[in-house]
């Protein structure tokens, strides 16, 4: 069947009623080329010849905002720099004003919980392969509704599996970049299997993250193991908690076999949104008594006084 062909305003009009899902969830965005934030989800639009789009090529970071504050903002634009860096990528701007348009975005939301996006891209300017078609970096921030889950997961604990999808090359996994697809195929694997979460391992049969999100172990001598970034992104959240917990736990940093967890006393994820999630069984065998244990409620406990404490406050 002929499709129609129209004109720029008749294209605008029906465009603009087109369907387009999880409108309802966004709260305000910001693109590069308007400069200008919005709050009109139905204008949350990508160029499709961004490379961003059609290559994947492109980093992003994700922070959260709790009762009216930005958490770890610093921590979150330095790792982008870095991952910006390696794929010799700057922003359209000044990093500065990343960080302040962030906040904008946020605000303009005017719900003081959230989750805040940063996308940036190599830009629109063909369907080529090479960046250097593309005249000028994109930018997209976009701030969106959050659905933290229930208390009562954390005080039951979740489940994981060895996912069947190999953890990143190194190089790859130290950058954050659009390119999620190995993520999303253990996102998938989860609910294939009915788990929570999917842990990956490398070509050495080394434990290396989650979907997204890190992961650690306490083991029976009481340590908290944290597990080589050699394959696996540094977790923002991760790093932070381990900093504020001191000298409350020894803190080893190793690489881990899949048949240490079975030895260990506590299991968990770590992430922005998560905070600290326990696992308390793997490969449907048991972690230890089956329960969240207290270093991980401590490490969430830590977090979340760390947020009220030196979170940026959005509004006055």
């Amino acid at each position: 069947m002929t499709k129609d062909t129209l004109g720029r305003e008749a294209y605008l009009e029906r465009l603009l009623a087109a369907p387009h899902p999880g409108t309802d969830k966004v709260l305000a965005f910001y693109d590069h080329r308007v400069g200008a934030v919005c709050t009109d989800a139905s204008l949350m639009l990508l160029p499709l010849d961004d490379h961003l789009v059609h290559r994947g090529d492109g980093v992003f970071e994700t922070l959260k905002y709790i009762d009216g504050k930005l958490y770890q903002l610093e921590p979150h634009i330095n790792r982008m720099k870095r991952s910006s860096k390696a794929i010799y990528l700057d922003p359209p701007c000044p990093w500065d004003e990343v960080a302040e348009i962030v906040q904008d975005v946020c605000r303009a939301g005017e719900l003081r919980q959230g989750n805040v996006r940063i996308l940036l891209g190599r830009g629109p300017g063909g369907f080529g392969i090479s960046p250097y078609e593309c005249p000028e970096p994109s930018l997209y921030i976009v701030a969106y509704k959050i659905s933290p889950k229930p208390e009562e997961v954390y005080e039951k604990g979740a489940t994981a599996f060895r996912t069947t999808v190999p953890a990143k090359q190194s190089y790859m996994a130290r950058i954050k970049s659009t390119d999620y697809l190995p993520n999303m195929l253990i996102v998938r694997e989860a609910h294939e299997k009915g788990m929570d979460f999917g842990l990956c391992f490398d070509d050495h049969g080394f434990l290396a993250e989650g979907s997204t999100e890190n992961v650690c172990l306490v083991d029976a001598k009481g340590r908290l193991v944290v597990p080589e970034f050699t394959n696996a992104l540094a977790g923002t959240t991760l790093l932070r908690a381990v900093e504020l917990l001191g000298d409350e736990v020894m803190v080893l940093r190793r690489n881990v076999r899949e048949s240490e967890i079975y030895d260990a006393k506590e299991l968990m994820v770590v992430g922005t949104t998560l905070d600290v999630m326990p696992l308390v069984r793997f490969n449907g065998r048991p972690i230890h008594d089956v329960k969240p244990g207290p270093v991980g409620k401590r490490m969430r406990e830590l977090l979340q006084h760390d947020l009220q404490e030196n979170g940026i406050p959005l509004f006055d």
